[in-house]
């Protein structure tokens, strides 16, 4: 219990401070961001989808779900494609932000604004919801933390870029705080392993879009090689422990 008091409350200070560290807000694309989204989707990739592997037999035969040949990663495409049709939608109302009427400009700006917070708070608090569950091992409690911790960084970057002031006064606090509300809910309110299992598997599809929409694009100037490092080395330490 106390050390996912303190993995929680260490993932809010990371929304709280992400966007005001310097460095990650160089141009071209800091290293460390790339590097961030490699120990993040490595986390995916290695472990997550291992787990999805027993997810399968957990999920298959239960009720409304039994009939889905391939639930997990049913689902896992459902929070990938989720996330990908937001920044669908915010890149098609991007041209209503740049029109030269001030008035519609802000109601677009405001509603794409609370769209991306409302949607990345009940990814947080599902982020938060999930760490209780992950206390089978510290190690395993740990590791799921820290690749949060990373990939936060790089969604944080993301929404500075697009909401800079507004999420610098009330974005960051209300993603803290959705962590933090996800943690309490999984405290009071336990649901049978198929459920858990359905959430971890949409998590992992939103991770995985996340971060590969803040690396592919060419404007964002990424950097191949910290990636790849970012990758290798995480993969390894699940790979050991």
């Amino acid at each position: 219990m106390w050390f996912q008091i303190l993995f929680v409350v260490g993932l809010a200070i990371v929304h709280l401070v992400a966007g005001t560290i310097r460095f990650l807000q160089a141009w071209p694309r800091s290293a460390w961001l790339s590097f961030a989204g490699g120990i993040s989707v490595s986390y995916v990739f290695v472990h997550v989808f291992l787990e999805l592997e027993e997810a399968q037999e957990t999920i298959g035969g239960h009720g409304a779900v039994a009939f889905l040949e391939h639930h997990a990663y049913l689902i896992a495409l459902v929070g990938l494609t989720l996330f990908y049709g937001l920044e669908h939608w915010v890149s098609q109302n991007k041209t209503q932000i740049d029109s030269p009427d001030s008035k519609a400009r802000r109601r677009s700006g405001k509603r794409m604004f609370w769209l991306h917070i409302g949607t990345f708070a009940l990814y947080n608090a599902l982020v938060g919801y999930l760490l209780v569950y992950r206390e089978s091992s510290l190690h395993e409690l740990a590791l799921y933390s820290l690749a949060m911790a990373f990939h936060f960084l790089v969604n944080d970057y993301g929404l500075v870029a697009r909401h800079r002031d507004v999420y610098l006064r009330k974005g960051r606090w209300v993603l803290a705080l959705a962590v933090i509300i996800g943690w309490c809910a999984g405290q009071w309110i336990e649901v049978e392993e198929a459920a858990t299992s359905m959430l971890f598997a949409f998590l992992a599809g939103g991770v995985v879009l996340n971060v590969l929409k803040e690396e592919l694009p060419e404007e964002r100037q990424s950097r191949l090689w910290p990636f790849v490092l970012g990758a290798v080395l995480y993969s390894s330490l699940l790979l050991v422990i």
